[in-house]
């Protein structure tokens, strides 16, 4: 163990000799790492390693609080106003900087005091003896991240993805210090009126995390600072508190560098959602890979002529036609599928979507919450407060079509308002328990995906299974289907899981690209060599990203079981087609993309044609046992010989082929006649799954 020496050193020098606290989001430490790799912001680390920091508030007798400005020489974030002194404690120093677990309990965090001592004495030129470890206050947590996308612009490699440590100091107001001049440019002594006054002037920067402690936290400390120092009023040991960063520090060249080909090849349309789509790449079939599928062609051909589609809904409501006209816009694939369900069935299901579709607006908008509190509340609260009051909007979320039914979403509440007790009932238990779990993974940091593969089906259980629940539960009240649907509530689950998780698997760059990333890591880590999910996006490591790949693809399929039996007990034949043609897409999606290299290089449809087709057999038990087994057997078929998951994937392959066989045989011209009969109303389930 040696003593810290700064001595000489230069900012270069000190982002590679510096070893700063790895963690986990949790605040639990998993290694060390030097200050360099550790804030670049670049593919395979878009957001840096997450690592230990602290924000020192140092106040004099009079309350003013010590500001510095940063200096021009700093890498990350030069040139601007922050709080007395913000570093990072680090790793292999003999008075030590590492906090253990019960440091935090009890408050006292040696660690982080001893390493704001040290850099109180290197930046400013403070005397230890002035600073004793006893005078500081530990208050709190924070974990954000931010890009410093102001200095160097939106491709900036640098940023800082930190939980902070908040500490307050008070201290005689002859205090000496000499500041470094290559770490600070000045210094300033403020009131809180003064600092407000600089705050709101355009020509001074500011750091992201001091803007985010004085807005969440700081200004009520700073008004009741004796309370806040010299008792534990403030103090909380047990929360972190989650922050997405301002709209300017967001990106980073860990995004753009991964989306430059997106932005070639893909068209980026702000109307249509928000997130990441559009700035990656859609890779689908050629025009003369589709048309050398003449059965395709013919299906798709078929779908053309066949003219309008038929309408359940009552368009003489003017908010029945709202919510028709919404669907027909934001869902991009169901609409046709839920306006041919029986009427006593079909609102029911319209509001149900648009219901959960505003909610996931509320989700994805990665941009309209500087606060993530403000976010959580409306996930938790939506139930309460969209479904109830009529006169409930919410603007500036969202974009494109999904913003506008959030401004205009009294005339759902209306026709939520309009339906039986038992439907209002699903709906808004379903609402309350799907918002509750977005909530509570909106405040985990997804940038390098779930920790495990149980938060991994926890998710897709609260955004999709629960959605299986729902509708089962609404086919029932209705009187559509009957009681027994409901005694295998796993079953509906499975269907759910199925989808998203197909969903998760085709969109990892999309969804990496977007800062929300769901691949588990107890599965991807076995299989990277950096330890960093976007290392699949690079070439180098197309082989270790197959094998990943083909491991989740395999996880996916193992479901299969559960959606054939939950089919078996579908009675009405439109909603056997609202229930089958999106698992038949999603196993189709799945042979698509296993052992396939295009997933790391953006979104891989299905051909057009095909989904077309499918919808045309899909329209019974047999038609779907057909198309599952037969696309069952083409990924077993393709499983490498050398994939560690091989013998799983066979395995999970035979089980669907088995259960299949029976009944998936070439199509009978009595069932033909059957499909043939109702496919019109089917014409936009084409593009059916997308998500």
């Amino acid at each position: 163990m040696t003593t810290w020496d700064g001595s000489g050193m230069s900012q270069e020098d000190f982002m590679v000799k510096d070893e700063v606290i790895a963690l986990d989001e949790d605040d639990q430490i998993v290694g060390h790492v030097n200050k360099y790799l550790s804030h670049r912001f670049v593919p395979g680390t878009p957001r840096g390693i997450l690592h230990r920091a602290f924000s020192v508030f140092l106040f004099d007798q009079d309350g003013k609080l010590l500001l510095q400005k940063r200096a021009a020489s700093k890498i990350t974030f030069p040139n601007v106003w922050t709080n007395t002194c913000c570093s990072h404690p680090l790793y292999g120093y003999e008075r030590s900087e590492v906090d253990k677990p019960e440091d935090l309990k009890d408050g006292s965090v040696p660690g982080v005091k001893n390493a704001a001592v040290r850099k109180l004495a290197h930046e400013l030129g403070i005397a230890a003896e002035d600073v004793p470890i006893d005078s500081f206050k530990f208050l709190t947590r924070l974990h954000y991240y931010a890009a410093d996308a102001v200095t160097h612009g939106p491709n900036a490699p640098w940023g800082e993805h930190e939980i902070d440590y908040i500490l307050f100091i008070q201290v005689d107001s002859s205090l000496s210090m000499t500041p470094h001049p290559d770490e600070v440019d000045a210094v300033k002594w403020v009131s809180l009126e003064e600092m407000d006054g600089m705050m709101n002037d355009n020509a001074n920067l500011w750091s992201p995390w001091f803007r985010i402690i004085m807005e969440r936290f700081a200004r009520e400390w700073w008004l009741n600072l004796n309370d806040a120092i010299n008792t534990d009023k403030y103090m909380d040991t047990v929360n972190i508190h989650r922050f997405d960063p301002p709209a300017k520090h967001r990106g980073g060249a860990g995004v753009t560098g991964l989306v430059e080909e997106g932005a070639k090849a893909a068209t980026i349309d702000k109307s249509k959602k928000q997130g990441a789509y559009g700035k990656v790449p859609t890779i689908k079939a050629g025009k003369l890979a589709q048309l050398s599928h003449v059965d395709e062609v013919f299906a798709a051909l078929w779908f053309k002529a066949r003219g309008a589609f038929s309408n359940n809904l009552d368009q003489e409501d003017s908010d029945v036609a709202f919510c028709n006209d919404m669907l027909g816009k934001v869902s991009r694939s169901f609409a046709a599928v839920i306006r041919q369900l029986p009427k006593m069935l079909a609102t029911d299901i319209v509001v149900f979507y648009l219901v959960l579709r505003g909610l996931d607006t509320v989700e994805d908008d990665m941009t309209a919450f500087d606060d993530i509190q403000v976010k959580i509340k409306l996930l938790t609260k939506f139930h309460e407060t969209a479904l109830v009051d009529r006169a409930w909007k919410l603007e500036g979320v969202g974009q494109g079509d999904e913003r506008v039914l959030l401004e205009r979403f009294s005339s759902v509440t209306a026709v939520f308002q309009s339906l039986s007790q038992g439907s209002q009932e699903v709906i808004s238990d379903i609402t309350k328990r799907m918002g509750a779990g977005m909530a509570e993974f909106v405040s985990k940091d997804l940038g390098q995906g779930t920790t495990s593969t149980v938060d991994y089906d926890e998710y897709c259980h609260y955004v999709a299974g629960l959605v299986g629940d729902g509708l089962t539960r609404l086919f029932v009240a209705t009187g559509i289907e009957g009681q027994e649907l409901l005694l295998a509530p796993e079953l509906a689950n499975s269907m759910g899981l199925f989808l998203q998780k197909t969903n998760i698997i085709r969109d990892y760059l999309e969804d990496y690209v977007d800062g929300r990333a769901f691949w588990p890591q107890d599965v991807w880590k076995k299989h990277a060599k950096t330890g960093q999910l976007g290392e699949f996006a690079l070439p180098q490591f197309r082989d270790n990203a197959l094998a990943c790949l083909n491991e989740l693809v395999t996880d996916a399929l193992a479901l299969v079981p559960d959606c054939l039996a939950y089919m078996r007990q579908i009675k009405d034949p439109e909603v056997f087609r609202f229930c089958a043609i999106p698992q038949v897409m999603a196993i189709a999606t799945l042979a698509e993309i296993y052992n396939n290299p295009d997933v790391f290089r953006g979104v891989v449809k299905i051909r057009k044609g095909l989904a077309c087709r499918m919808i045309l057999e899909s329209g019974n038990l047999e038609g779907i046992f057909s198309w599952f087994n037969k696309l069952a057997e083409g990924i077993a078929a393709r499983v490498p010989a050398l994939d560690p998951c091989a013998s799983r994937t066979t395995e999970v392959c035979k089980i669907a082929v088995d259960m299949t066989t029976p009944t998936g045989k070439a199509l009978g011209t009595s069932r033909t006649k059957l499909v043939l009969f109702s496919v019109p109303v089917l014409l936009s389930a084409a593009y059916l799954y997308r998500r």
